[in-house]
């Protein structure tokens, strides 16, 4: 009987992986059980459906005088506080502001009709999700002609702006197929030509990665090293973009000796890598390469996003009684560093909406069929996620306006995906997203569970103010998790571009804030609204707090020869790129 079952689950692992495609990579049970959720709840409140349809009467009639009686559309009327879609002053005349209007009004009705009472969170999450992304691609900056911006811009360009969209529109077409370009549409940002410039040589590699390490430009650099566990969602190289925002370069010049973690981009033959083989090749195999390197000092580590959850669950494992098998040979770690990484991930923010049963089940046999997620279906979660910003508007850019999409640093690095193995992401997402298995002290690491409590190494823990990815308050639950001395910096920006927030960018903010062991618990809020706030990069908060938990000795600085290694930064492994 087991065997029959197992063959009558492979056939059917099959079938879905063949349909999903339809689907666009989503379950439609899941999507299936959140509508019927909805349904079934609005069915059963006849005097809230009736609520619904007089909001809906009173927010159309409110939105028509409004436009008849308002010049202007007022910065609240969007249900987004950074929506742009109507700025522009052609869509603040008659009839396209009654359009607009009409629109937002929609957009806060649906907003409030799928947040029914008795509705599952997830379910409701799920509904709402699915209704934004309706909504965005029903937005009248989505009409083309009807689009007062692309119609004064056909009349001025005498439609050259369409005839620039359609190559540019051929050119997407052939780049999907695997065909080149076209037209050269601005700079390409390569590994170690525009982008990942900070010299340095590969001290180590094993099967999983390269590691890193930079020549100093100082004469003498703290006793301490940095060892950087980057995600291997992405390449690691977000963290040495161009030299104006390089965090390894601005630590290599603030005197600290730099470390970095380069993942390999995993193909059909790394199937079975899991978490284990990730926590040991991944962390403290090149741990022990960074102690070999520099003999006799402790580490800051630091992790980011999800390399931040992995390095804590290291870091709890080597705390723990009886730690991990080696631990002996690795070096102490002076403190621990976390950017924008989840520990709990009970409110897991957007990416929640497309995590449950049913839909890691269905990512499971797709990932059966290949051996792994590409990273072109990875992409499209967070496309589908914020498929205003990725898809309508730059849609409309670069078709309907013919603006050629001219890619910064950041963009090229956020297009340079990578592969996930299929039994590593099935536990990732099984262990942590669905089980929160981290913040119950029952991940386990050889056989036994690790607990953050265990931990007694001061933290830097790291937050942005507009993180979809790892929203702070998520974040900050860390709090909660552990005793240990923690400082918690809130920073403006998002995922990628609050970390990404060298000195000398113009606008930026953060608020800091410690707790010491044995504080009492203060609410996220509580927090934001008492926390000291500065003006510029978080990024010298990190450099005084590292050297404050050193030994504040300073060294003669680590050199490297030509010669050293196993090659010149940025490596063999960032360089491996596939086409799905």
């Amino acid at each position: 009987m087991p065997a029959a079952r197992a063959r009558a689950e492979a056939l059917d692992g099959q079938l879905h992986a063949m349909m999903a495609p339809l689907w666009g990579g989503l379950s439609p049970v899941s999507m299936a059980l959140a509508a019927s959720d909805w349904a079934w709840h609005l069915g059963t409140q006849p005097a809230r459906a009736a609520h619904l349809a007089a909001q809906a009467w009173q927010l159309g009639q409110a939105a028509a005088m409004d436009a008849l009686t308002q010049a202007t559309l007022p910065a609240s009327a969007s249900e987004r506080p950074d929506d742009q879609r109507f700025t522009a002053d052609a869509w603040q005349r008659w009839p396209w502001n009654a359009l607009a209007r009409q629109h937002l009004a929609a957009e806060h009705w649906w907003r409030d009709a799928t947040d029914l009472r008795g509705m599952q969170a997830h379910h409701r999450d799920v509904v709402g999700a699915f209704a934004r992304q309706w909504l965005d691609m029903l937005s009248p900056t989505n009409a083309g002609l009807g689009n007062p911006e692309v119609l004064a811009a056909t009349v001025e360009r005498q439609g050259g702006n369409l005839v620039a969209g359609l190559a540019h529109a051929q050119d997407n077409w052939r780049v999907q197929h695997g065909l080149p370009r076209h037209f050269d549409h601005g700079r390409h940002f390569e590994p170690g030509r525009d982008v990942a410039l900070t010299p340095g040589r590969v001290v180590h590699r094993n099967a999983l990665v390269e590691l890193i390490q930079y020549s100093p430009t100082t004469p003498r650099v703290q006793a301490e090293p940095v060892f950087i566990v980057p995600s291997w969602i992405m390449k690691y190289y977000i963290l040495d973009l161009s030299p104006h925002d390089s965090m390894v370069r601005w630590l290599v010049d603030q005197g600290h000796t730099v470390f970095i973690l380069s993942w390999r981009n995993p193909d059909a033959g790394d199937a079975l890598l899991d978490m284990d083989d990730y926590l040991n090749l991944g962390v403290f195999d090149a741990l022990a390469a960074v102690g070999r390197r520099v003999p006799g000092q402790a580490v800051h580590a630091m992790g980011y996003c999800l390399g931040g959850t992995l390095l804590a669950i290291a870091a709890a494992a080597l705390a723990r009684q009886g730690a991990a098998a080696g631990a002996d040979a690795l070096p102490r770690l002076a403190s621990m560093s976390l950017l924008a990484a989840e520990t709990d991930f009970s409110e897991p923010g957007e990416m929640g909406v497309l995590i449950d049963e049913s839909q890691v089940a269905l990512l499971e046999d797709m990932m059966a069929e290949r051996g792994y997620l590409s990273g072109r279906q990875m992409a499209g979660s967070f496309q589908f996620l914020h498929s205003r910003e990725l898809v309508w508007s730059a849609t409309l850019r670069e078709i309907w306006m013919g603006e050629p999409l001219r890619p910064n640093d950041l963009m090229a690095w956020n297009a340079d995906t990578t592969r996930m193995p299929a039994a590593m992401h099935s536990q990732y997402l099984r262990r942590l997203y669905l089980h929160n298995e981290l913040a119950l002290s029952r991940y386990c690491v050889e056989g036994r569970p690790v607990s953050l409590r265990d931990l007694r190494l001061p933290v830097f823990l790291v937050g942005t103010e507009k993180d979809h990815v790892a929203p702070w308050r998520s974040v900050y639950k860390l709090h909660g998790l552990t005793d240990t001395e923690l400082t918690f910096v809130l920073t403006s920006g998002g995922h990628n571009a609050g970390i990404v927030s060298e000195p000398g960018h113009a606008g930026r903010r953060w608020r800091q804030g410690t707790r010491r062991p044995g504080d009492t618990w203060r609410a996220p809020s509580d927090w934001a609204q008492t926390a000291e706030s500065h003006d510029g990069s978080w990024w010298t908060a990190w450099d005084h707090w590292l050297k404050a938990h050193g030994t504040r000795k300073r060294v003669p600085a680590r050199g490297l020869t030509a010669r050293e290694g196993l090659g010149p930064a940025p490596g063999r492994y960032v360089h491996q790129r596939y086409d799905d």
